[in-house]
């Protein structure tokens, strides 16, 4: 187990309780993404595994505010990894699977029994997002169990207009992520996680302290600049702070809000 969240965290952050770790808790701590798959096909078995992993996940009041898609379509997933230009992996995966917060599915519902929705609004869209969210992270740790790869692609909703019309999306259901999934030709490395006295709070929130941040980002190997186009090149790379003030730094996604409300939410 120490090794576990030793590549997990760069370093040891406490000192785990003796023995190994129980296997459901190892396939969590070594979970890597993947983004080069083999050639080789998701048999519907397996998929409809990962699939009922996702539907385990929790879901708030049992209300159940997604629906996942499933594209195996060749075509389909070229444009997809086409419109967002940077992650063949879309491609070479045989299956991409699109997570979406459904708030269209309940309303159906209460009209059929005759009971108006009184919380179409703010909460249920967050409700929704959660459930999906949810229901991608189980479906991660699925397919970690059966010997799959996968890698969460959030540019999807980069594209709005491109996923509703390739899965025939209906207002009241928005695209909240997509998965890359397969069989891993390599899996990529641990990625090393903020320090938990940084991230857990106990009994009240703190602001921490800027030098486990300012040891985590020495730790962690310099990555790829975000925005070379906008802050300029970094030739030695970026550490992990620098790209989180990159990123932020420039607005994405504006119009995002627009194409909610104009395709069936509700955000009041």
């Amino acid at each position: 187990m120490k090794h576990l969240l030793a590549a997990r965290y760069g370093q040891l952050p406490f000192a785990p309780p003796e023995g190994d770790a129980p296997e459901g808790l190892r396939l969590i701590l070594d979970r890597r993404v993947t983004r080069r798959f083999s050639a080789s096909e998701v048999e519907d078995g397996v998929l409809n595994l990962v699939l009922a992993g996702a539907q385990s996940a929790p879901s708030k009041s049992d209300l159940q505010q997604y629906s996942i898609l499933v594209l195996r379509d060749a075509t389909k997933r070229r444009r997809i990894a086409e419109a967002i230009g940077s992650m063949p992996w879309i491609v070479d995966a045989p299956v991409f699977l699109l997570f979406c917060a459904d708030l269209r599915r309940n309303r159906a519902i209460g009209e059929r029994v005759g009971r108006p929705n009184r919380n179409d609004n703010l909460d249920s869209f967050l409700n929704g997002t959660v459930d999906t969210a949810l229901a991608l992270g189980f479906a991660v740790m699925a397919a970690e169990a059966l010997g799959l790869g996968s890698c969460p692609v959030s540019y999807v909703r980069n594209h709005l207009d491109l996923m509703r019309e390739l899965a025939a999306l209906p207002d009241g259901v928005f695209p909240v992520a997509g998965l890359a999934l397969g069989w891993p030709e390599t899996r990529n490395e641990v990625s090393a996680r903020l320090p938990p006295e940084v991230v857990v709070h106990r009994e009240a929130y703190s602001d921490a302290s800027p030098e486990p941040i300012a040891v985590y980002d020495a730790a962690r190997p310099r990555a790829k600049p975000r925005y070379p186009n906008v802050h300029g090149p970094a030739p030695e790379g970026c550490t992990w702070s620098e790209n989180v003030a990159r990123q932020l730094s420039v607005p994405e996604r504006a119009e995002f809000r627009a194409w909610l409300e104009a395709h069936g939410f509700t955000l009041r």
